[in-house]
């Protein structure tokens, strides 16, 4: 097992990573208060990982949530029910929830906990490598709204995160193509050698080597976990974080949310981010190809949808959270590991790009 901890004083956790779980009982019970728990997942995750789940909470009070399965359903609508099933279950503030599948699960999993009864434990057990290597660990819990992604939220860290490596084996090509997107940033933002190692063992990533994914999950874990120790809320070096989302949440949302998925969306952000970044003359004509390549071993996308122009962008990037007075604000590569906030960019260069 690999353990490491997000650092941030009374709100530290720890994130364990496992090539296959069988202590799964004791990984949870320092971190649960009382006997009740509820489970939040969806239909997808739940019978796939039920009778585990059930055997390593049987000391406990378990009730059980399933909610649909996909982004369009990040929602208030389900927020609402999931906090009326609470609410019909009549559990105390002394309640772990537990947040039991991929990014959208944990996600509207954290928002309920950070509001339930103003604030009540929950535990994070990502089933998706896009969860695994980043929407699980930061505390960044939200829902979407039709006028713009996760812009329902709050800042709330889980009690725990558990990662099972295997749980990689359940999912389909799409969405471990998805969560590489991720990956993939972590490189470009923050770490080259990471970068050089994802183009040199993009096969064994591919084909699922646990050594390899542990390797992996547990590097892009630590990274996020030193960012997000330094500014838990976002206010400086977190946003580095967002590499190739303004992009990539305004073809989310412009395609319609699930029809695109985060990842894609990201993927497509990044080569954008990093084309910008080399009309600057910052990044190397080998260095966005390099990009493109990495991005294409791991079966993701590289050109925006045809049907989307400079103006379909920019509707949707001046409600990104980041727009300060009326700005908007990217981040971009200032070289392959590295990357800078800029505020800067004007109209012009963004048709250049996305043409």
């Amino acid at each position: 097992m690999k353990s490491l901890t997000v650092n941030l004083a009374e709100h530290s956790y720890p994130i364990y990573i496992e090539q296959g779980i069988d202590n799964l009982n004791s990984l949870l019970t320092p971190h649960i208060k009382s006997r009740q728990v509820v489970v939040v997942s969806n239909e997808t995750v739940l019978p796939i990982f039920k009778t585990s789940i059930a055997l390593s909470l049987e000391n406990y009070d378990v009730r059980y949530f399933q909610m649909e399965d996909g982004e369009q359903y990040k929602t208030l609508d389900t927020y609402e029910r999931i906090m009326s099933f609470l609410l019909e279950q009549q559990v105390s503030r002394d309640v772990t929830l537990i947040a039991l599948g991929g990014g959208v699960v944990g996600d509207i999993t954290g928002f309920v906990a950070a509001t339930f009864m103003r604030g009540v434990d929950f535990i994070q057990i990502p089933t998706t490598l896009l969860s695994q290597v980043d929407s699980s660990v930061g505390g960044k819990t939200a829902v979407n709204h039709s006028l713009g992604k996760n812009m329902i939220g709050a800042f709330y860290q889980p009690k725990a995160v558990i990662i099972d490596v295997e749980s990689l084996s359940t999912l389909p090509a799409r969405e471990l193509s998805a969560g590489l997107a991720e990956v993939v940033k972590y490189g470009i933002l923050g770490d080259r050698d990471f970068f050089e190692y994802l183009e040199a063992n993009a096969a064994h990533i591919m084909s699922l080597d646990k050594g390899v994914l542990s390797y992996v999950i547990a590097k892009c874990c630590q990274l996020k976990a030193d960012i997000v120790s330094q500014d838990e809320k976002e206010q400086g070096v977190r946003a580095l974080l967002n590499l190739g989302h303004t992009f990539g949440h305004a073809i989310e949302a412009e395609q319609g949310y699930g029809n695109w998925l985060h990842g894609e969306a990201v993927a497509v952000g990044m080569v954008q981010a990093a084309t910008l970044a080399k009309a600057r003359g910052w990044l190397s004509q080998d260095d966005v190809t390099r990009v493109v390549n990495l991005l294409k071993l791991f079966n993701l996308p590289v050109e925006g949808p045809a049907n989307m122009n400079l103006a379909s962008y920019l509707k949707h990037m001046k409600k990104d959270k980041k727009v300060l007075s009326q700005t908007i604000r990217f981040i971009l590569p200032k070289s392959l590991g590295q990357a800078i906030l800029v505020s800067d960019v004007s109209e012009k260069e963004l048709q250049k790009i996305l043409e």
